[in-house]
């Protein structure tokens, strides 16, 4: 079965795969895995589809693509002696036949991971090497996705975001669901609580030593040296780095007051519940 690492991009999913990794590797040294991480490639690695359905992804549309894969990740998920987690930025969405693409029959549960989108908007212009002011405008967008580009043959398939705000409540609000919200700030300021909490939803043999092992080996210092060292598969080319600061507030610095205000007016109904905002507006983080 699959436990779906899922999120809006840039809001703590490779942080929290590099301490999977290590808690499960539970070595006495950081385990070397900025390229190798446990539980295999994003969802939508092309070559997860090609090598599973039977069918290369190159010679069918993006609706045909979306029809198979519900089939294809039960498929994985039979292939799986033990739990598989496996990174996802689509929304969770359904086939126009009413199947949820993100197979109910291949899914165990979810771990959603969130941040707060004035630091997405900042993290998301860095890593695609775009305006914010672009980035502020694709978040609110109903229609976004990655890879949408029809001409380009990419190494993943199309993932449909939609809003940001969108993107949340499609994961939080799904009825069938067993779900753990996971805030990135949580995950920075009080690690040891929230990755314990991860780890016992997770059904993983629980060792807070381990925690605390897991969570110093995942530490942002290690892992940025080793992109530095070694490179990083999943950066973007046009990115100077992929782990560039990993801290709360960076919006401060980068956001101007009506970039933060346009973020406030497209996404504050959903900030406010997840503790970004107060009743009032007022930013919290």
């Amino acid at each position: 079965m699959i436990t779906w690492l899922a999120s809006y991009p840039k809001s703590g999913n490779t942080w929290m795969r590099i301490f999977l990794t290590n808690y499960w590797r539970d070595g006495n040294e950081p385990a070397d895995i900025i390229n190798s991480l446990d539980g295999g490639p994003i969802a939508s690695a092309r070559t997860v589809f090609d090598e599973t359905a039977g069918v290369e992804a190159s010679d069918l549309t993006p609706e045909e693509i979306e029809r198979l894969r519900p089939y294809v990740y039960e498929q994985v998920a039979k292939e799986q002696e033990n739990t598989l987690f496996l990174k996802v930025h689509d929304a969770y969405s359904y086939t126009p036949e009413g199947v949820p693409m993100l197979s109910q029959k291949a899914t165990k549960a979810a771990l959603y991971l969130i941040r707060n989108p004035l630091d997405v908007a900042v993290s998301f212009a860095h890593h695609s090497n775009r305006p914010i002011e672009k980035i502020i405008q694709r978040m609110a967008d109903s229609e976004m996705a990655l890879v949408d580009n029809s001409n380009q043959l990419a190494n993943q398939l199309r993932q449909k975001l939609s809003s940001w705000s969108k993107h949340v409540l499609s994961w939080i609000e799904e009825p069938d669901l067993k779900i753990l919200v996971v805030r990135y700030e949580d995950m920075l300021e009080k690690p040891e609580e929230t990755f314990s909490q991860v780890v016992k939803f997770c059904e993983l043999d629980y060792n807070i030593e381990r925690v605390r092992k897991a969570l110093h080996f995942s530490s942002f210092d290690v892992v940025q040296s080793q992109e530095q060292e070694h490179g990083f598969g999943e950066r973007m080319p046009a990115a100077a780095s992929f782990f560039r600061q990993g801290r709360i507030g960076s919006w401060c610095e980068k956001l101007n007051t009506q970039q933060v205000e346009q973020i406030v007016r497209d996404h504050g109904r959903v900030m406010q519940r997840f503790g970004y905002l107060t009743k009032d507006n007022e930013i919290i983080y």
